[in-house]
């Protein structure tokens, strides 16, 4: 498995957006300029968390973008998920059943399946607020 630019810019927009809200909406030329990403590629980002809700925007000279929870309320996995879809390393397990004609004699399968729970298990369990106080922590502001 490997993550994409999408999923790894998408908790880099998210954390940027977080560590900067309250001044307000943030803008995604603030975000480009920071985090050295192409606002084009970021806009393309921001409008996917938006529309899913992950993100409130607003408009105008004060407009962009701000968490639409607290950062405690986001896992790495809801962010990673929407951005890259299933992170299933198998094609068999991705999606609701598993529609493999050799899933019940598949002697890997349930390697795959446990590997599958533990990557689900570790993204789930960060928050966007861990990261945020693992940044603090490395720029000594904690």
């Amino acid at each position: 498995m490997k993550i994409s630019t999408k999923g790894r810019y998408a908790l880099r927009l998210m954390m940027d957006v977080a560590a900067h809200d309250e001044a307000g909406y943030v803008s995604l030329k603030d975000v480009a300029a920071r985090q050295n990403i192409s606002p084009k590629y970021l806009e393309q980002i921001a409008g996917l968390l938006a529309k899913a809700g992950l993100l409130r925007s607003g408009r105008g000279a004060q407009g962009g973008y701000r968490l639409a929870k607290e950062p405690e309320a986001y896992s790495v996995g809801s962010i990673l998920r929407l951005t890259e879809g299933d992170l299933a390393p198998v094609a068999c397990l991705a999606g609701e059943e598993n529609r493999c004609e050799r899933c019940g004699e598949c002697p890997t399968l349930d390697f795959w399946t446990g590997l599958y729970a533990t990557v689900n298990a570790y993204i789930d369990r960060y928050t966007l607020a861990d990261l945020l106080e693992e940044q603090q922590r490395k720029q000594g502001k904690t």
